[in-house]
């Protein structure tokens, strides 16, 4: 009984989940309602890398790897619809990032199962498309503002944090990656609010939790994006 009370101890990923869902809402709710109040957008920076983390959990945990992959970039895609609709913007939203990590993960996944000729040329090309959609594209189509959300930065955590086996070397590379994704971004110091995620995630007990709540990002997510965009057209 005591050591079930140990591995209790900590965040439950369910736990996690609701956190990144709560600074997520309160960043779009600066990015559309306050865009002049910071502090929204610095409490929405310990969102992704707490999604991030979840994500290669997910692709960790799976039983079936295509239904997961497919239920991520189909959400995305559908979302993209309705953010291309509204805001005539090419941007593609954290989910089509998080896709191509899905994707590379499994790759490399492949690769260290395998380690065939074809596994091997299937990860380089892999990596190839990655960096070509995450890097090149958008810098050919700056004028089109196309890119990635958080670029090929969000792209890795997923990747690092499914690839490497202990928990402080997970922790190490999403702080590693955060940090130069803080020096990079255009949103200056605000971005380096996202390494509180890093001490959040050090109290992730490695437990799913008890509730089933893989379905409620699924609905959350379009949900919440499309209740705050219509106050933002009824407050216009």
């Amino acid at each position: 009984m005591t050591n079930n009370l140990q591995n209790e101890k900590g965040l439950s990923g369910n736990l996690i989940k609701i956190i990144a869902l709560i600074t997520m809402t309160v960043d779009h709710l600066g990015l559309m309602l306050f865009p002049h109040q910071t502090i929204f957008r610095a409490v929405g920076r310990i969102a992704m890398p707490l999604f991030a983390y979840m994500i290669a959990e997910g692709c960790y945990y799976t039983r079936n790897k295509l239904r997961y992959f497919l239920s991520i970039f189909v959400l995305g895609a559908l979302c993209q619809a309705v953010f291309w609709f509204s805001y005539g913007t090419l941007q593609l939203s954290i989910l089509m990032t998080f896709s191509l990590s899905i994707a590379l993960i499994y790759c490399f996944d492949y690769l260290k199962r395998t380690q065939t000729a074809k596994s091997i040329i299937l990860t380089i090309l892999c990596s190839i498309t990655v960096l070509v959609l995450t890097v090149l594209l958008p810098k050919l189509l700056y004028d089109y503002k196309f890119s990635f959300d958080y670029g090929i930065q969000g792209v890795l955590i997923p990747v690092l944090v499914y690839l490497f086996k202990t928990k402080w070397q997970k922790l190490i590379s999403v702080t590693a990656m955060l940090c130069w994704l803080s020096v990079i971004s255009l949103l200056g110091a605000v971005q380096w609010f996202s390494l509180i995620s890093v001490l959040i995630l050090a109290l992730y007990n490695g437990k799913r939790g008890k509730l089933k709540l893989k379905y409620l990002f699924y609905v959350y997510y379009p949900l919440h994006i499309s209740v705050i965009y219509l106050i933002s057209i009824l407050i216009a």
